[in-house]
């Protein structure tokens, strides 16, 4: 199979990534009602309703911005307007999301925690959105640098690359089944699960990052990898207590 991939269906080129970044969120939807259903939700219908709606207006104000950002280079006109709506990345959207849960949850006086059903969907969905950044090959801009190595594999431009996606794919597997370990063998404090996963996820893409082109750099670092260190920063107190906490025990 070359790359990118673009079947045709009907006499129409299909854009596989967007199919499968709408069945992405189908599933990734699907699945948390399953949760949903299958445990005890402390939170109201109508409090989870609000909180979602806050999630869903954060993560995609979160994955334009950060897109722009990503390519400060695009000029802004209204001749460019359309792509600029198009342009988007998975980690300004969870870090939006994550911001709008936490206003709208200001604002209805949720105080419990609400991010552990979502950890494990959004993973789902993140791996699935992967899979159609694969198959779109170079024109997407999640692949890698030019490489000699064994991993190398031509995207699409005769050019031998890191496939990164596929190295996510395979790290979201491993991302997954840890947390359902840690969730069945660990008892864990109500908003843990998805803190973790919050903070094991942007690590890895704050290491990813050395690996991808990018042309736009802050004291030597990509837009994303800065957005991970604000990560890091936002969970501190977590951080910091999750130290002590394994201090103790030694």
């Amino acid at each position: 199979m070359e790359l990118p991939f673009e079947p045709i269906l009907f006499g129409y080129t299909l854009n596989i990534h967007l199919v499968l970044e709408y069945l992405a969120f189908f599933l990734a939807f699907r699945y948390y009602v399953f949760l949903r259903k299958k445990k005890k939700d402390y939170i109201s219908s109508n409090n989870r309703l609000s909180i979602i709606l806050g999630a869903a207006a954060g993560a995609l104000i979160g994955s334009r911005l950060v897109g722009v950002l990503e390519a400060p280079s695009i000029n802004f006109s209204i001749e460019n307007s359309i792509q600029l709506l198009n342009v988007k990345t998975i980690m300004g959207g969870l870090f939006g999301g994550l911001l709008g849960v936490e206003i709208v949850k200001k604002i209805i006086g949720e105080t419990k925690s609400s991010g552990d059903l979502f950890a494990l969907p959004i993973i789902v969905g993140v791996f699935i959105g992967r899979i159609g950044c694969f198959l779109s090959g170079i024109n997407e801009f999640t692949y890698g640098r030019e490489t000699e190595l064994f991993l190398g594999m031509d995207l699409g431009d005769g050019i031998l690359r890191h496939p990164v996606a596929l190295y996510e794919l395979v790290f979201l597997i491993v991302l997954f089944v840890g947390l359902k370990y840690l969730q069945k063998h660990y008892t864990l404090q109500s908003g843990e699960l998805f803190k973790l996963f919050m903070l094991i996820y942007f690590g890895f893409r704050f290491f990813i990052e050395f690996l991808k082109p990018n042309t736009f750099f802050v004291l030597g670092l990509s837009t994303i990898q800065i957005l991970c260190i604000v990560c890091y920063v936002y969970y501190t107190k977590f951080i910091i207590q999750k130290i002590k906490n394994a201090r103790k025990k030694i």
